[in-house]
């Protein structure tokens, strides 16, 4: 991985200090043109009652990442980024391991974002599809 990759993700990893996402224990691992990757590891904490991955789980996963890479992809030195609008369809229950969660741009305009994000297990079978639109507020 090139210098200006390691940073970004450092960047990405070092902003989750103290927040949910360093709760759930959500590593940034892989970033591109159009897209960045996530990893969250699945065990009791993120478990539903019955010892599944919890969906809410799956879904603040899905918008970190997607809300991260609107942020990256973004001057962040102008704007704040929210997520206002999140859907998840969870396809495949996971009991254990890790899951990755790949945020791909469908629409980048100036100020609300589109994007795709797949959540697979370790052996890429996908678990969950989401849509996560952003905006991009002018900082003042």
């Amino acid at each position: 991985m090139d210098g200006y990759r390691e940073k970004i993700l450092k960047v990405c990893n070092t902003s989750s200090k103290n927040t949910l996402m360093e709760t759930l224990n959500i590593e940034y691992i892989d970033v591109g043109e159009n897209f960045l990757v996530a990893k969250m590891p699945v065990n009791t904490k993120v478990h539903q009652p019955d010892g599944v991955l919890h969906g809410g789980a799956m879904v603040a996963l899905a918008e970190s990442v997607g809300s991260m890479a609107s942020y990256i992809f973004l001057d962040a030195q102008k704007f704040y980024v929210r997520g206002i609008e999140i859907s998840a369809n969870h396809v495949k229950s996971v009991r254990d391991g890790e899951v990755f969660a790949k945020a791909l741009v469908v629409h980048k305009g100036r100020t609300t974002q589109l994007w795709d994000i797949k959540i697979t297990d370790a052996d890429n079978n996908l678990v969950s599809i989401c849509k996560l639109t952003t905006i991009a507020l002018p900082k003042k």
